[in-house]
């Protein structure tokens, strides 16, 4: 899943020009008034309002925002109520593809969606059809730099990290959802740069795309998905050799 990994390096810097101009705003606001609404305002007891607020602290949002999306998400504010939508959906080369997405009008945000997977080559899939391919996982990612191969690994596995893999100096850690933020925390203490830790979908099983218009096409379609308004997240199974993921970003 080389060319997959690239890809998510790609979206990572991407994601960092999206916090200059204060997207990763609106999208933490949403998640942690809904992660809030769904399971309290104590992040101790709510592992899901838990990593939203570190998202928000990784992205500067102040305090005061933070607080105001809780008491938004329990009631004690008023604000809009977010509902969630999961979209299931194969794209080119039968990739599959799951978009999630939080709105306060599904009727809006649903055929949305399926007109930018009709107009990129996608299809809707049934639900359940697609989201059997993933799987929850926590994925922390640490540059090597200032820790060796052999520490980091052993300080993962001894947190409780599922598995460990090393490409182009950066390590990828993957946990199950409950150890996640113990190995962050097992990192931090032993004074590793962590660049992210996140809760995600890794597929158990991938496409491999090499036919460079499917590639093209198929990226075309998961960047329309991830810049709508309503997306949280958006997961696919392909893989892209590095080469033609190259001439295609």
């Amino acid at each position: 899943m080389a060319g997959h990994s690239k890809w998510k390096g790609i979206k990572h810097k991407k994601a960092i020009v999206d916090a200059a101009r204060g997207k990763v705003f609106t999208k933490v606001i949403r998640e942690i008034t809904v992660a809030a609404r769904l399971g309290g305002a104590s992040p101790e007891a709510n592992s899901r309002l838990r990593m939203a607020m570190i998202k928000a602290r990784e992205a500067n949002m102040p305090k005061d925002s933070i607080e105001k999306a809780i008491k938004k998400g329990t009631g004690d504010l008023p604000g809009i109520s977010y509902e969630e939508v999961i979209m299931e959906a194969y794209g080119p080369a039968g990739v599959a593809v799951l978009v999630e997405s939080l709105t306060d009008n599904k009727n809006r945000t649903a055929p949305e969606l399926r007109s930018l997977l009709s107009k990129h080559g996608g299809n809707p899939a049934g639900a359940g059809s697609v989201s059997w391919i993933f799987q929850k996982k926590g994925v922390i990612s640490v540059p090597l730099q200032g820790v060796s191969e052999d520490k980091l690994m052993e300080l993962a596995l001894e947190a409780g990290a599922e598995d460990f893999k090393v490409e182009a100096e950066l390590a990828t850690i993957t946990t199950s959802p409950a150890t996640l933020e113990g190995v962050r925390q097992a990192l931090a203490a032993n004074k590793v740069t962590v660049e992210s830790a996140d809760l995600t979908m890794l597929p158990t099983t991938t496409v491999r795309v090499e036919n460079l218009e499917s590639a093209k096409q198929l990226l075309a379609l998961l960047d329309a998905l991830e810049e709508h308004e309503d997306t949280q997240h958006v997961y696919a199974n392909f893989d892209i050799p590095d080469e033609l993921l190259a001439q295609v970003s």
